[in-house]
């Protein structure tokens, strides 16, 4: 069975390869663009199946692939018990392949053929497990979330085809310049709504949560690398329709913004591991949708790569926990795993220390820029946010260490006996710890290639500002930490605190998806049992019974003429004759 898994893995890691080759390339002779045939050929509708691997896509090639294999690996030693082996590594596959289909097409139907693709393959993998109910409930969930979002996509394909007749990616952004500016408006916020559902922002972003039911190895791939990245990835292409439409891109900006933080918020006192990572994700999602909306690409871009490696590694530290504790995932329930498991222990602080933005880790650098981008557009009010945003990044993300790795043993008093994963897979991780560490290091060279492409953002301020806001960014996330660690090894809050109205109103995600079940979901089941049992059973069903009955009546009378005696017979020849003489004479 596991030979599933290796062959999938080595195809994954053939691909990683070859999208390193072809960044060598790109950076050498420039971008390819191959069209490999007419795909759709309908009256003055022409969309070729082609691929363009320019400094963006590449880009996206290389982090996919790399997190991809990576998690391939991981993924044969963590689900070598499960008895779905071979279907998990089918669907994880697929996942890939769509992701690639999305980052590489030349025009918008084959993005959006991705697009949809992932979106199926993460309804197959968050509901991998559909024996359970609330995997199931889940993975229905983010399709139909998604879904709901792909429409506004599509309005926005449509609007593009109606005004420039064409799908592909230089035709269109080569006529955004003369489009009427309302146009061209709506064309982006329609866009922008199909980047909400797979990026998961608000008022969208309740699916990214339950969809911790998958396997913990889904979790890192579509928390780090494929389906959350996507909406990111469109804004991000779409940089030269969305720079000529700056009120669009400003309003992208502050939701990305006030996700940054309310996600950070929930994160706090959220006591499911996997579930406060994907709260970061949510969060750090805000972040680059800050750097998009201002115009900042290349910037959104590099944290989009950053965060990818620390929090995948993340997300594979917590699989490896989850397996150490028997699937168990309160971490009020573990504490001083650091003794049994220091290989997770130091990777998952190197991950999260990447996450709180400290230097020189890669987290700092790419977090840091978009900070310095909201406050050189003189966006006060943003930058303050996403500054709030780093401290209370760094205070969970070390509130899970803290509970997770240190204080109490917990655990102990379930009868658990934890230990480290196999060697293998702290192996297969160790690349993303290196790469949470020295990915940073990157950015000047990683500018300077993507900036071919992509629009330059110039930063214009002083010095001794730029210094400050550094010192002050910095100095919020180490207090963050500091007073996680303070907390915690006193024994963390009082139990009174999980009284409070805030308390409840952080844990309950603000009764947000609370009020979704009684104002939509409630009123929408009710429109549906009412359209059921009064128009469908009343109405559609009695009308094709009625016709059945009235078909299967008429059949039967028409039975007794057929008796097989032979006097009938001579009788229905004798009035068949008649007939056929009346016919004649009178016509």
């Amino acid at each position: 069975m596991l030979i599933t898994g290796i062959i999938a893995s080595l195809l994954i890691a053939t691909s990683m390869v070859a999208s390193f080759v072809l960044l060598i390339n790109v950076n050498t002779y420039g971008p390819l663009h191959v069209t490999m045939m007419d795909w759709i050929a309908a009256g003055n509708l022409e969309v070729p199946f082609g691929f363009v691997v320019d400094e963006v896509s590449v880009i996206m090639m290389v982090t996919v692939t790399l997190v991809s294999t990576i998690v391939h690996v991981y993924s044969i030693g963590y689900m070598d018990h499960d008895k779905s082996f071979n279907r998990f590594f089918s669907y994880l596959s697929a996942f890939v392949f769509s992701m690639m289909i999305l980052v590489m097409s030349d025009n918008f139907v084959g993005l959006f053929i991705g697009w949809e693709g992932v979106g199926l393959c993460s309804w197959l993998l968050i509901g991998f497990w559909y024996e359970r109910h609330s995997a199931s409930w889940a993975a229905n969930e983010a399709f139909i979330m998604n879904r709901i979002a792909d429409l506004g996509m599509l309005m926005g394909l449509f609007l593009i085809y109606w005004t420039v007749g064409s799908f592909q990616y230089d035709d269109v952004f080569a006529s955004v310049k003369t489009m009427d500016p309302v146009l061209l408006a709506t064309i982006g916020l329609f866009l922008f709504i199909g980047a909400m559902g797979k990026s998961a922002q608000f008022p969208l972003h309740t699916w990214l949560a339950d969809a911790m039911e998958g396997p913990t190895p889904v979790s890192a791939l579509i928390h780090a690398a494929t389906m959350v990245t996507a909406g990111v990835y469109l804004v991000i292409r779409c940089g030269e329709m969305y720079t000529l439409i700056p009120d669009v891109g400003f309003a992208i900006a502050s939701l990305g913004a006030f996700v940054a933080v309310f996600a950070a918020s929930m994160a706090l006192v959220n006591n499911d591991l996997k579930r406060i990572i994907a709260y970061s994700t949510l969060s750090q999602l805000g972040y680059m949708f800050v750097a998009a909306g201002l115009g900042a690409y290349w910037i959104a871009l590099f944290h989009l790569m950053t965060h990818a490696f620390f929090k995948s590694l993340l997300f594979l530290g917590a699989g490896n926990v989850m397996h150490a504790m028997h699937d168990e995932l309160n971490i009020k329930k573990m504490g001083g795993l650091y003794g049994s498991m220091k290989a997770t222990a130091i990777l998952m602080s190197v991950a999260s220390v990447a996450l709180a933005g400290i230097y020189p880790f890669a987290g700092f650098f790419s977090k840091d820029k978009i900070l310095e981008v909201a406050f050189n557009e003189g966006a006060y009010f943003l930058w303050f946010a996403l500054f709030i945003g780093a401290g209370l990044t760094a205070f969970y993300s070390f509130r899970l260490v803290m509970l997770v790795f240190f204080g109490e043993k917990e655990y102990v008093k379930y009868g658990l006996h934890p230990h480290d994963a196999q060697p293998f897979v702290i192996y297969a991780m160790l690349p993303l710890g290196l790469l949470a560490v020295v990915a940073g290091f990157l950015e000047h060279t990683f500018e300077g290639f993507v900036t071919r492409l992509l629009a330059q953002y110039e930063i214009h301020i002083a010095h001794g500002t730029e210094a400050l806001l550094i010192a002050g960014t910095l100095g919020i996330a180490m207090s963050g930490i500091a007073f996680a660690v303070f907390m915690y090894k006193r024994g963390g809050f009082p139990k009174s605190w999980e009284e409070s109205v805030g308390y409840k109103l952080l844990s309950n995600q603000y009764y947000i998806p609370k009020l979704y079940e009684l104002y939509i979901m409630r009123p929408f089941t009710s429109i549906a049992r009412f359209a059921w049992l009064k128009i469908d059973t009343k109405i559609v069903d009695f009308t094709v019974d009625l016709i059945a009955k009235i078909v299967y009546s008429t059949g039967q009378n028409a039975r007794k003429m057929q008796s097989g005696n032979l006097s009938d017979m001579l009788r229905w020849m004798v009035v068949g004759m008649v007939v056929l003489l009346a016919l004649a004479l009178f016509l």
